[in-house]
């Protein structure tokens, strides 16, 4: 089996030119020792590259590329395995794109495969070169600074310096973690995290449960995060609540429910927003649909959680336009070096915006994936680089601040 993976990066200021023949020279030597096909393109700013051959000699020399200093903002586009080399094992070959004019090199590119009629019509590869040499994706390009320029100093405050406080005879607790928008340094909301009563995972909460219990207890559980918050003074925050989707369905007068514990606790129904995972399949879609309904009705935002994720994200967004939605953290995970992550959030992002709906990226755990997710137009963020969730209380928040001189 054959591997191919292709990437982009950009070369870093102090690196001269020049200095890219005796790079190619190396690496040819490099690659034929190792059966690898190279086809690298220069435009001057970026590197776009081409590797092909045996899996483990093709992801040993990616690997050490994505550590070479020479370079930065390493994305890899594309990862893709075939029974045969696309390309005759030419080594190493640089086009510089400053010296070439771009239908010769795409007729360069295409001279040297190995399956022609394939790679004209409908090869992912060589859609790849084409777009890199026309350049039409030139303004989804993001130049992340590096990682360090930005330091996230937490804020005491208030609220995360009072006690923690507990739900007595509750079979079940929270933490509570913020959704922030890091740059105007605000808390868009609160989310109640269920945990066991001893800070277990909602994993841990919900396995232990009998399953014709699980419903009723998941729509009890949030008078108990209800009564947390209001003991925490969250009164005039938004207040967020996960509710697993057939809980709506299954729990005759769950609205009902919910809009009684937000009164009995201090709230009404504009603050607070409630959360469905599309991880759960929804079975009877309809009644689903009617209850949100009920929910929008009486003023409670919505959200769908983990989206991209699940079971039915598309769907969910065509029966129903949600307030917001919470992009999927294996998703937003290393998104600053991942083509495929980044297409699809960008198309997210653009669906979202066409409908009006807000989004926000949740897990988020490093600052290179915040940088980027800004970059692409998202403000609002949930996830261990701010604050992480904390049992029973109000966390500090880590507001980025860039450091002098960069």
């Amino acid at each position: 089996m054959l591997t191919t993976i292709i990437y982009r990066s950009h070369i870093c200021d102090d690196v001269p030119v020049k200095a890219l023949e005796d790079m190619v020279a190396a690496a040819n030597h490099h690659n034929r020792h190792e059966n690898v096909t190279g086809i690298l393109l220069f435009n001057g700013t970026h590197f776009f590259q081409l590797l092909e051959g045996p899996a483990e000699s093709v992801t040993a020399i990616y690997q050490h590329i994505c550590c070479d200093p020479r370079h930065h903002n390493v994305v890899e586009l594309l990862r893709d395995h075939g029974p045969s080399r696309r390309f005759g094992n030419v080594g190493m070959e640089l086009f510089d794109l400053r010296h070439y004019d771009r239908d010769d090199v795409l007729q360069s590119v295409l001279d040297k495969g190995t399956t022609k009629y394939q790679m004209t019509y409908n090869d992912r590869a060589l859609q790849f070169f084409r777009t890199f040499v026309e350049a039409t994706e030139k303004a989804n390009y993001f130049e992340l600074p590096p990682a360090d320029s930005w330091e996230f100093i937490p804020e005491e405050t208030a609220l995360s310096v009072q006690p923690e406080v507990v739900a007595p005879g509750a079979d079940c607790s929270f933490a509570f973690q913020p959704i922030v928008d890091p740059f105007m340094q605000e808390v868009v909301s609160w989310e109640a995290l269920i945990r066991s009563p001893g800070g277990e995972s909602p994993g841990a909460y919900f396995d232990a449960l009998p399953r014709e219990e699980l419903y009723e207890r998941d729509l009890k559980s949030k008078q108990v995060a209800l009564s947390m918050a209001s003991a925490l003074g969250l009164q005039d925050q938004t207040l967020s609540l996960n509710l697993l989707p057939m809980t709506l369905v299954n729990v005759p007068s769950a609205v009902d429910f919910l809009l009684t514990a937000i009164e009995a606790n201090g709230f009404v129904p504009e603050q607070i927003v409630v959360e469905f995972t599309e991880s759960e399949a929804i079975s009877r879609f309809e009644e689903f649909t009617s209850a949100v309904r009920q929910l929008k009705s009486a003023g409670i935002s919505v959200t769908i959680d983990h989206f991209g994720a699940g079971f039915a994200g598309l769907q969910l967004l065509a029966q129903f336009q949600p307030d917001r939605i919470k992009i999927n953290r294996d998703l937003i995970m290393d998104v600053h070096k991942s083509g495929p992550r980044q297409a699809i959030i960008q198309a997210i992002i653009k669906c979202c915006a066409s409908l009006e709906i807000q989004f926000c990226a949740v897990g988020v755990e490093k600052a290179e994936e915040w940088m980027w997710l800004e970059s692409a137009g998202i403000s609002q963020f949930q996830g261990h680089l701010f604050a992480s969730p904390r049992l029973g209380g109000i966390p500090a928040i880590a507001w980025p601040e860039k450091k002098f001189g960069f």
